[in-house]
């Protein structure tokens, strides 16, 4: 009777046995964890507004004779660009800024003695803020032509924005998502398993770059601004439930 029961329970144990084996394995090969991923959207664009500054100054020892001079360059100045199609509207003239010029003094042994009033140096500042970008680039490249007319304008180089930067940021990050789904659907299907549900999106920092420049991203964010041509790209970095 001992044997019977003793072979009863080892039976029953080898079938426990093999239950347990049996789902062990069927666990292991289960997915069960989670899967970290970045995605990228990137777009190429056209800047859509231009920035463009510059100065032109007059010097003479009477300031009264040197505020003319000034006025007369700016008005050339003004009548040029209008001429070049620019509405005076976007031609904004700063305040002018007057220095007083000294030259410094010294006796025939090389001694400091002290300065002497040489005359006042007037400086202006122009800004162009405009949205015909090409025209207003033109006319930068062009704008030395004004030696012609007895005026040196300093010019500097162009600034290039976008305005719509807030639509384009949503569609980046919209490809970016989609770009990080994709890519971890199919790491979970390589897997075994099944993407579940998202438990976690967290956004990169949007970067302007020059197209086909050698710009390096930075941890703040690069904002362009020397290029008209320009690419927009950002990351979203995604965490999702594989089942």
């Amino acid at each position: 009777m001992k044997q019977y029961a003793s072979a009863i329970i080892f039976g029953i144990s080898i079938v426990t046995s093999s239950l347990f084996l049996g789902k062990s394995y069927v666990d292991r090969n289960k997915v069960d964890g989670k899967v970290r991923i970045t995605g990228l959207g990137k777009a190429n664009f056209s800047s859509d507004l231009i920035i463009w500054e510059g100065s032109f100054e007059a010097e003479n020892i009477d300031l009264q004779k040197a505020y003319i001079s000034l006025e007369n360059k700016k008005a050339k100045i003004t009548k040029y660009l209008t001429e070049k199609g620019l509405s005076s509207e976007k031609i904004i003239f700063s305040a002018v800024s007057t220095n007083v010029k000294n030259k410094n003094i010294y006796n025939k042994d090389g001694d400091y003695k002290g300065e002497e009033f040489v005359g006042y140096e007037l400086t202006q500042s122009i800004t162009v803020k405009s949205k015909e970008v090409d025209k207003v680039e033109k006319i930068s490249r062009e704008i030395t032509e004004l030696l012609n007319q007895g005026v040196q304008f300093y010019s500097e180089a162009p600034r290039y924005y976008y305005t719509k930067l807030g639509d384009l940021k949503i569609e980046m990050i919209s490809k970016a998502t989609k770009n990080a789904k994709t890519r971890a659907e199919i790491i979970a299907e390589y897997s075994g398993g099944k993407l579940g549900r998202l438990e976690s999106a967290t956004m990169g920092i949007f970067q302007i770059t020059g197209q086909n420049s050698k710009e390096n991203y930075s941890w703040g964010g690069t904002f362009n601004t020397s290029s008209k041509e320009k690419t927009a790209s950002i990351t979203m970095k995604l965490v999702y439930k594989v089942r």
